[in-house]
């Protein structure tokens, strides 16, 4: 077990602007030298398994504003979702790890979240892994 500091992210919610602040805070995290555990719940795992991690999305009540910020994002070359998990694993201690119960509640294929991740683990192992971190994080 790694003595850095634990950072861990609950990742829940699969719009844009949720899985953005997810990456932003895991890269500067992993950049920061700490031990980055991102967990993939749900709709984060669904969006992996079809392939539209990268999609920008955002929740219905952002309404016209969403196509204005998406627009700014391409603009401002803004690096995709995937593009900032591989960077955190470039600068520092980052895992993808996928909540094996989730696989089969939102019937995704387990071999295509499988190698998008680094590990598929159940809630007992992720509660192991994620227990006495410095900053835990639900999003």
């Amino acid at each position: 077990m790694s003595k850095k500091p634990r950072f861990v992210i609950f990742a829940h919610n699969a719009t844009y602007d949720k899985l953005h602040q997810v990456a932003t805070l895991g890269l500067t995290a992993a950049a920061m030298g700490k031990d980055v555990v991102v967990v993939l719940l749900f709709w984060t795992i669904k969006k992996l398994a079809q392939g539209q991690i990268d999609v920008v999305d955002f929740p219905p009540e952002y309404g016209h504003q969403g196509k204005e910020v998406a627009r700014l994002l391409k603009e401002k070359k803004v690096p995709k979702i995937s593009e900032m998990f591989e960077e955190a694993k470039q600068v520092g201690h980052f895992r993808l790890i996928a909540c094996s119960a989730g696989l089969e509640y939102m019937g995704v294929d387990p071999e295509t979240v499988a190698k998008n991740v680094d590990e598929v683990l159940g809630l007992p192992a992720i509660l192991t892994l994620t227990a006495g971190a410095e900053t835990t994080l639900f999003i």
